[in-house]
Parts: C-alpha cells; sequence; structure tokens
C-alpha cells in the first residue's frame, strides 16, 4: 500500500464484510445511537470519553490509547457495580458496536431495566441471527462450549455454555487471522441480556458495507475484503480542504497513533474467552444505526 498515490491511500471506499473493515479511526458511529445522552471528557486516566444514560446506570466507555478500546456496563443504579460488561477492542468496527448501543438506547427509560434482563437459560438466543444468517455451527466444539464460523470462515462466535460466575466471559464475536493483530474480538460477560448480543449479532452478520479510506484497510485484511469505490466528493473551487476535512484529518491522525502505538506484546490476545476483564474508548457521526430485530427461540439445550 505504501506505494500508491496518496490520493488513492485517501480515497473512499465501501468495504465488504463489514467485520474485517476494522476500525474507522473514530468511534462516533458507535455513540451515534446515545448522542443525546449525557457526555463526560476525561482529561485525565485511560478513560477519554464517557457517555451514561440520564441516570448513569449504563456506562459507555471510549480508551483511545489502549488495545481494549469500549468498555459498556449496566447496574441497577450508579453506584452499585456492574451486572455486565461487554468489551470491544481496538479493531472491532464501531458501525457493529452501534448494534449494541442502538438496542441500549430503546431499552433504557427512567422506569425500565430491560437492559438488565437476566439471559436466556438457551444459548442460541443470543447469537440467533448468526445461525439465521448461515452461519455454521462446529460439531468439533470442546465440551460445554459451542463455536459459530461465518460462511467465508473468516469471523465466528465463541459460547462457553459452563460460565457461572456473573463476570465470566462468555460470548466471544471474532473476526480475522487468529493471533493476528488485526483479529477483532468482542466479549460479553454471562449476566448479558441475550437480547443485546443478538442486538450486536445482527449488526455484525448485515452485509452492508461500511465506508473506510484505503489507508486504513490493513495489509492483513487486504487481500480479505471487497473494495468499492465511492465516488469523488465534490471539491471546492480552490481546492483548499474544508474546516471538517481538517478536523477529520486531526481526528485520525491522533487516534491512529493510538491505535497503531502499542507494543506488539501487548496485542497478543487468545482466540477464546479470555478470564480478565480489560477497558474499552470517542466523538459523536452520523452514522445509520444497524437494523434490529428479536431472534427467535430455538430449542437449544440449556446452558446449564
Amino acid at each position: 500500500m505504501s506505494d500508491e498515490p496518496d490520493d488513492a491511500r485517501w480515497r473512499e471506499y465501501r468495504v465488504t464484510p463489514r467485520y474485517l473493515a476494522g476500525s474507522s479511526y473514530c468511534g462516533d458511529p458507535g455513540f451515534e445511537p446515545v448522542g443525546h445522552w449525557p457526555h463526560h471528557s476525561l482529561d485525565e486516566g485511560p478513560c477519554q470519553l464517557l457517555v451514561t444514560s440520564p441516570d448513569h446506570r449504563i456506562k459507555i466507555g471510549w480508551f483511545g490509547d489502549d488495545f481494549d478500546l469500549w468498555k459498556i456496563t449496566a447496574a441497577e443504579d450508579p453506584v452499585s457495580p456492574p451486572r455486565w460488561e461487554a468489551t470491544f477492542n481496538d479493531t472491532f468496527p464501531p458501525e457493529i458496536v452501534a448494534g449494541l448501543t442502538s438496542a441500549l438506547a430503546r431499552d433504557w427509560a427512567p422506569d425500565s431495566d430491560t437492559f438488565l434482563t437476566s439471559p436466556s437459560m438457551y444459548w442460541a438466543d443470543s447469537v440467533q441471527p448468526l445461525l439465521d444468517a448461515n452461519w455454521e455451527r462446529l460439531r468439533t466444539a470442546d465440551p460445554g462450549t459451542v463455536e459459530l464460523l461465518a460462511p467465508d470462515r473468516k469471523a465466528g462466535a465463541f459460547i462457553d455454555t459452563q460460565s457461572y460466575g456473573s463476570h465470566d466471559e462468555e460470548v466471544l464475536l471474532w473476526a480475522g487471522r487468529p493471533g493476528s493483530s488485526t483479529r477483532a474480538e468482542a466479549t460479553f460477560t454471562s449476566g448479558t441480556p441475550s437480547h443485546l448480543i443478538a442486538a450486536t449479532a445482527v449488526a455484525m452478520s448485515d452485509p452492508a458495507p461500511v465506508v473506510r479510506e484505503r489507508h486504513m484497510i490493513h495489509r492483513d485484511v487486504e487481500h480479505l475484503v471487497r473494495l468499492e469505490p465511492v465516488e469523488a466528493k465534490t471539491q471546492s473551487r480552490s481546492g483548499a480542504p474544508t474546516p471538517l476535512d481538517v478536523k477529520q484529518a486531526a481526528v485520525t491522525a491522533a487516534v491512529h497513533r493510538a491505535t497503531h502505538g502499542q507494543p506488539s506484546a501487548a496485542r497478543a490476545h487468545a482466540a477464546r474467552i479470555r478470564t480478565t476483564h480489560p477497558r474499552p474508548q470517542p466523538g459523536v457521526t452520523h452514522a445509520s444505526p444497524p437494523r434490529t430485530g428479536n431472534p427467535a427461540q430455538t430449542a437449544s439445550r440449556p446452558r446449564r
């Protein structure tokens, strides 16, 4: 990619499949569904932006300098420990994170605790959208686990049906090569409501492309995705960048330094459910929320 002309490297493309598009270097699409919620910019500490529900029961944190970029939690009240936690790493497309934040925006109300609903006893209720999209269930999975693979075998889901603690990581959504620094991962603890994981799965299996500039597509995945050029934008007569162009370039450069300045050792991670609880991080753009739906009840064996 380094041999490409500058104008080609900054050209926009529609990327398919979306789960291999990587980061847009801006978390705004993931925050757009909750753009009307209180925003707290933090000058110190790893969390650079915190968006909360009006009553502070739901917290969405953006950790711009960390490998785990997003950390989303929900609790019974503003000071109680989280009932569940979802974490997305720095290569997980924010357009898919928006599947979860859109569902949270719909769930929240002053007198509602839908976002704290106990998960279904059936593992399939969390990933039914993936099964509906013809993701294959592997019969070689270890006892007590369920593994799904996308039709292109470049993405999957791992479910630990024997997790017992409320903070055990039970569901992992992934995309990309195992062991690669570009591997996208999202983890959900066992207390996460099934319909919220399913909403994320809907966004992940959505066949609609997402838009990326050419330089954002990592060489590890460029041969795995389909790129369709977006029509060139109309430029001003002077050809000078607009204030929005300048702002976007500054954000891109800053987040690129944050997400690519990490030592390689910090990027090493397992392909399966982890037992650590890392932290995740961004702004507010206008991306269309992904479509959602209630997963159909599936006759599967109980989790426990």
